[in-house]
């Protein structure tokens, strides 16, 4: 056993960004902290990339299960985690999201009887079709510490029949990173010159989710509607391309349109920089919709349904579907807003309030490990 008292669970680059301000918090309070890596994201180099622009140190173990079906993926999660919390025994395991590393994390955690922490809880899409659907609603039920950012994802919890005491609205941590880095982002980032862009000059694209990508019509009619979309207002595309992306472009031999320069993912500055950038960004990503409305960039969701509708109701994203003339007709709505609407998700302080809820890490007390 190495005394760490709380462990992180993360597979991803979205939730390193959003775990890591509750990552600092712990090591400004003097929390040990044992960070385990599922690596279910695709790709390492940039993963560590992200980790060394957010302050954080390399994870502490990183399982490198890799891409895989879900039952497979998710099984050998289940098997390294539980492996790794044997050996740490911490008081508490942090999860955050929908992702089969979250699910893996949390069931590792209830059924070694550790307290689950889920961090971005109560999020809904009532869109059973996705596979993250499944996981937040299972997360939620068997974590013992549920921290939703809005009054709005706290009410569909307790509509679930959730008990109150599990539950504290904090806000949501992307707002704590996004303020903390934009700042950063602005001055170290070069991406703007190294691509000839003009801040509020291009369009940003990111598309990459199963029922976006791996279904061919979809995705083509996706790029036609940005395309369109873009072309309207005279507007150059910007398409950081995921790799499930790309492979399904070749597999379909999709032929891009013109205006949708595709180029290489990007680590966190860089694509913050052009996200507050962007005139308005086009998205399938929950996490796109979140940080835009942060940012002051309107947005337009690619899907029918959206998990964060706060964003929608405060006036910074429109929910257009799949099909062009929606397309078109969302961004001619959002293009040109002034971006002042109220952040729905917190005020950059939920990483101070996640830690305050746990009693063994309020302020000036550190947790003992289990011998």
């Amino acid at each position: 056993m190495t005394g760490s008292n709380v462990s992180f669970v993360l597979g991803t680059r979205p939730e390193i960004i959003k775990l890591a301000p509750v990552i600092q918090e712990c090591h400004r309070r003097g929390v040990d902290t044992h960070v385990i890596h599922t690596g279910q994201h695709y790709s390492d180099s940039l993963d560590a990339v992200f980790f060394r622009q957010l302050g954080l140190s390399p994870p502490d173990a990183n399982l490198e299960v890799g891409s895989d079906d879900h039952g497979a993926q998710t099984g050998a999660m289940l098997a390294g985690i539980e492996e790794e919390l044997h050996d740490i025994e911490p008081a508490v395991v942090f999860v955050q999201g929908d992702t089969n590393s979250t699910l893996a994390g949390a069931l590792v955690g209830s059924k070694m009887d550790v307290d689950v922490a889920h961090v971005e809880a109560g999020l809904r899409s009532f869109d059973d079709d996705m596979p993250e659907e499944t996981n937040r609603v299972i997360i939620d039920h068997i974590s013992d510490h549920l921290f939703p950012p809005t009054e709005e994802t706290a009410a569909l919890l307790r509509n679930e029949g959730i008990s109150e005491d599990r539950i504290t609205v904090t806000g949501n941590t992307v707002v704590d990173a996004v303020q903390t880095y934009d700042d950063r982002a602005a001055s170290e980032s070069r991406i703007l010159s190294e691509l000839g862009l003009t801040e509020g000059q291009f369009d940003l694209l990111t598309a990459h989710r199963v029922e976006t990508v791996d279904d061919r019509d979809a995705f083509e009619r996706i790029l036609s509607g940005v395309s369109r979309a873009s072309a309207q207002a005279d507007q150059e595309v910007i398409y950081p391309i995921h790799p499930r992306a790309e492979d399904r472009l070749e597999e379909f031999g999709i032929a891009v349109p013109a205006r949708i320069r595709l180029v290489e993912p990007l680590g966190f500055f860089d694509f913050l920089r052009l996200e507050s950038t962007a005139d308005v960004v086009f998205t399938d990503s929950g996490g796109v919709q979140e940080e835009t409305s942060i940012l002051g960039t309107p947005c337009v969701t690619l899907r029918y349904g959206t998990e964060r509708p706060e964003t929608a109701f405060v006036g910074a994203n429109c929910v257009a579907g799949r099909e062009p003339s929606a397309i078109v007709a969302a961004a001619t709505q959002m293009r040109g807003k002034a971006g002042d609407w109220k952040t729905p998700f917190g005020d950059g302080t939920a990483a101070v309030q996640i830690l305050d809820t746990i009693p063994e890490l309020a302020v000036g007390e550190t947790v003992t490990a289990t011998e």
